[in-house]
């Protein structure tokens, strides 16, 4: 009798754990935001001053680090002169953040250039006001174009694409310098480098998966 007492209590605890919820899992976490720097132009111009320079190459610096990311270079205007003048205005400074972060050995291809013109104000002002705030270009940086991707075997590729199709790997300089970050371990800062190199020769790059 007492055995079948603890037959029916063990069903009845199996039968009420099979009633329980499953345990929820943990959300993933959200993607990290956006890494933005902030360039500033002087009235009327999409000249690079020193300070502007200096921010780029943190920038630069920032992209290698993600090992690959896509950077947005957006240009703003102030309210002064026409919307159609500050539009093309916009966007030549964006070209110009554009063409400084390419100098910094970021690949042209992982860069977006937008232009809004007025739009966008950090300093909401009236009509035809000089504003030193509203004339800049903000870089964002953010995400992985593919995400979790083999960056050492992505690096191999690189070299391996270089080497076919450049009749031989300088003895000095950046390219090698490269390779043998890939080789050491280090391929985030070996693959802009990289990517460069084959992008300026127009060699179309491997895909990174």
């Amino acid at each position: 009798m007492l055995k079948k007492f603890f037959v029916i209590a063990a069903a009845a605890f199996m039968i009420s754990a099979c009633d329980e919820p499953a345990p929820a899992t943990a959300p993933p976490p959200p993607p990290p935001a956006p890494q933005s720097f902030m360039v500033f132009f002087d009235w009327d111009s999409a000249k690079l001053n020193t300070q502007a320079s200096n921010v780029i190459s943190q920038a630069a610096t920032a992209y290698k680090s993600k090992g690959g990311a896509r950077i947005t270079a957006t240009g703003h205007t102030d309210t002064s002169g026409s919307e159609q003048y500050n539009m093309a205005l916009s966007l030549r400074r964006a070209n110009a953040v554009k063409d400084a972060l390419v100098k910094e050995g970021v690949p042209a291809t992982a860069i977006a250039v937008v232009g809004r013109g007025e739009q966008g104000l950090l300093v909401q002002t009236g009509p035809n006001v000089r504003e030193p705030q509203n004339r800049r270009v903000e870089i964002a940086i953010a995400g992985q174009m593919a995400a979790g991707y083999d960056q050492a075997a992505y690096c191999k590729k690189l070299m391996d694409l270089y080497r076919k199709t450049s009749t031989a790997v300088p003895a000095q300089g950046p390219v090698p310098e490269a390779m043998a970050e890939c080789v050491a371990g280090r391929p985030a800062n070996g693959i802009p480098v990289l990517e460069k190199a084959l992008t300026d020769s127009r060699v179309p790059l491997p895909p990174r998966t």
